[in-house]
């Protein structure tokens, strides 16, 4: 099911958006974005991937492309510009890529209405999926693109700043699209009122909050129901090294649960491999060149499972 919140009159999608953030950096997003896109490919899905990295784009490295003039900043610059008329071949078959700009865009340099344009015209590409290569941190570009896609995917990597940037973002996200559906309505005032009083209310997360909003505003509670039946997080594991790793997701999706009252798939990991580094120090993309690893199969079960909205079995990574 899609998390988008439909504008009203918009035609109908084709193209099925996968947006992936992490919360910070490091955490292996443009290495999976660029995987994930490689395998739908060889499946003979047509693809095209986003680079939405602003200032740090190096999702054309991971695929053996040179930096293009092509870029997603003509696409913010030039009000004419076309994004399907951005997309540069890769060496895959069925692979195209729109390259993300190092230095010419900044966050604050994408405006509302450009902003609005790509997400509308994301799913309007000629491909079967589109991926997007999201930044770090909790901009408003990056929540909206985050939020607009059709599947929401975390990559998060074993270590505590990491799972603390990711509770972060996650919770950031679920309240944007908690305000912005309540605005729609007509109701964002009051939302807003509430979680800024929260300590005299004793709401303690974004799960009680929520719960306050069912239960002491019954009005809002078809609306909630509506809005956030659907709303899924589909999470992954990168770098994994023993049991306990693989079993983060899992725990996740508990804590998910319990603070923020959001439903989670653990869609798959990827344990650590050095064939990673080695991929791309070589410039050779890792799903073609490197399909023997043991990562490669995890990979493929990760897309499996996030095409058929499947997640692993809990009994994986029980320590």
């Amino acid at each position: 099911m899609s998390n988008r919140i439909a504008a009203p009159h918009s035609p109908a999608r084709e193209a099925e958006v996968w947006a992936v953030a992490g919360g910070k950096g490091g955490t292996g997003k443009s290495f999976l974005v660029s995987s994930m896109g490689t395998c739908l490919a060889r499946k003979q899905h047509k693809v095209v991937l986003v680079d939405f990295d602003l200032g740090g784009a190096n999702l054309h490295t991971f695929l053996n492309v040179a930096q293009s003039r092509r870029s997603l900043t003509r696409f913010f610059e030039d009000k004419d510009a076309r994004l399907e008329d951005l997309v540069v071949p890769t060496e895959i078959d069925n692979l195209g890529l729109i390259t993300g700009d190092l230095e010419s865009v900044s966050p604050e340099s994408v405006t509302f209405s450009r902003k609005g344009k790509l997400l509308r015209h994301l799913a309007k590409l000629d491909s079967r999926y589109v991926l997007v290569d999201l930044g770090a941190g909790c901009h408003p570009n990056i929540l909206d693109t985050f939020l607009a896609a059709d599947k929401m995917i975390t990559l998060v990597v074993p270590e505590i700043t990491s799972v603390e940037n990711m509770y972060h973002f996650i919770k950031s996200v679920l309240y944007r699209k908690l305000i912005m559906t309540l605005k729609d309505y007509g109701f964002k005032d009051t939302a807003r009122h509430v979680w800024q009083k929260r300590e005299s209310y004793g709401i303690r997360n974004l799960r009680e909050f929520i719960d306050y909003l069912r239960r002491n505003m019954t009005y809002l509670e078809p609306i909630l129901d509506k809005e956030l039946g659907g709303f899924t997080m589909h999470l992954a594991v990168n770098m994994a090294r023993d049991s306990q790793d693989i079993h983060l997701g899992s725990s996740l999706k508990s804590i998910f649960d319990k603070y923020l009252g959001l439903k989670a798939s653990y869609a798959g990991f990827i344990t650590y491999d050095d064939a990673v580094w080695r991929s791309v120090r070589e410039r050779r993309p890792f799903m073609l060149h490197f399909l023997s690893s043991r990562s490669s199969k995890e990979i493929e079960i990760l897309v499996d499972n996030l095409v058929h909205d499947r997640e692993i079995p809990p009994s994986w990574g029980q320590p």
